[in-house]
C-alpha cells in the first residue's frame, strides 16, 4: 500500500448530497483546498496534517483522523450526515 493511502476511506458528501470516498492524502488535501465553506480550526488542522503527511513528516493515518474530524465538524461525514438527514426528515414528517 502506498504510504499516502488511507487504510480505510473517509466517506463524505460533496455537492448536493453526492457521496465520495476519500482514499488518499492528496484527495483529502484537494477537498480541503477547494472547500468553499467556513475555514475553521478543524479545516486548518486537517490541511496542515495533509501537508505534513505529503512531506513524510507524519503518517497517512494521522492525516486521515484530522480530515475525518474536519468532515464531522462540517457535517459532511457521510454516515453521520445521512443519519442526521433521516432523523430530521422523520421529525418533520411526524410533526406534519
Amino acid at each position: 500500500m502506498n504510504a499516502h493511502h488511507f487504510a480505510q476511506p473517509v466517506s463524505i458528501f460533496v455537492g448536493v448530497g453526492f457521496p465520495r470516498d476519500i482514499e488518499t492524502v492528496s484527495e483529502a488535501f484537494q477537498v480541503l483546498i477547494e472547500w468553499h465553506g467556513p475555514r475553521s480550526v478543524s479545516h486548518a488542522m486537517a490541511l496542515d496534517a495533509c501537508r505534513a503527511a505529503a512531506c513524510g513528516e507524519i503518517d497517512a493515518s494521522s492525516a486521515r483522523l484530522a480530515f475525518e474530524e474536519f468532515a464531522r465538524v462540517r457535517g459532511i461525514l457521510a454516515p453521520e450526515a445521512l443519519n442526521e438527514s433521516v432523523q430530521r426528515a422523520a421529525e418533520e414528517w411526524m410533526a406534519a
